[in-house]
């Protein structure tokens, strides 16, 4: 029996921690057809939690492998990128002080050890995440 139908709840896939998360939405494939999971994954977004975080001000650096991530033209993807389940929150503002671009998104892939960098910097007890 085939798991598919003509109706599916919309998924979303946190760029920063990689869950999957139901955004309420539902899809419905308009010619009737068995197209559809129950749950179908539609793109990338942030989940509930690090979409408050960003609203708050934070930016998420997380750490990904260089070696073992793809990069295009210099950049690289949310698909692409080999996490190392590092992540940093940091003001916007601060991250304006400490890196040389701009950053202008909710989320910026990091190479190993900086995540580590930033905890040293900042007094203990002050750790987000």
């Amino acid at each position: 029996m085939s798991t598919k139908s003509h109706v599916g709840m919309e998924q979303k896939v946190c760029p920063v921690c990689g869950q999957a998360f139901d955004t309420g939405t539902i899809l419905l494939d308009k010619r009737l057809r068995n197209s559809l999971d129950r749950h179908t994954v539609t793109g990338w977004d942030l989940c509930p939690e690090h979409a408050a975080l960003w609203k708050k001000g934070y930016i998420a650096l997380v750490e990904c492998d260089p070696q073992k991530s793809t990069f295009t033209g210099g950049t690289i993807r949310p698909e692409n990128a080999y996490r190392t389940g590092r992540v940093a929150h940091i003001r916007t503002a601060a991250a304006a002080r400490i890196f040389n671009i701009a950053l202008t998104g909710p989320v910026a892939f990091v190479e190993p050890g900086v995540v580590e960098m930033l905890g040293q910097l900042q007094p203990e007890g002050e750790h987000e995440s």
